[in-house]
């Protein structure tokens, strides 16, 4: 099984490591592995909190707009996907490998 386009990233917040998702298909949730691919953007994490408004929110549907930590610099128009169990990755792109993550 593929993994499943959810949407893309509609702004970043790169000084916090946040940024906001479009979502555009399928449903998003806390806990569920995504993979953020772009022109240079390639990583995958787990999604550990979403906001809508500052609020704090479990999951999001086609229509929301989330912001979503993450790990690694985003670049608008980066297209995000859920991962699917079968279909998951380790690592990032190549200055995920060479480098590490990003710490909080």
């Amino acid at each position: 099984m593929a993994d499943q386009f959810i949407g893309a990233v509609l702004h970043q917040w790169r000084h916090v490591g946040a940024a906001l998702v479009g979502v555009t298909e399928g449903e998003l949730r806390v806990g569920d592995t995504i993979h953020i691919k772009g022109h240079t953007t390639d990583f995958t994490q787990t999604l550990d909190s979403m906001q809508v408004d500052h609020a704090p929110v479990e999951s999001a549907q086609a229509g929301d707009e989330v912001a979503i930590a993450v790990v690694d610099r985003v670049r608008v128009q980066d297209k995000v996907f859920r991962v699917s169990e079968s279909g998951s990755r380790q690592g990032g792109g190549l200055l995920s490998r060479l480098f590490g993550r990003r710490s909080s």
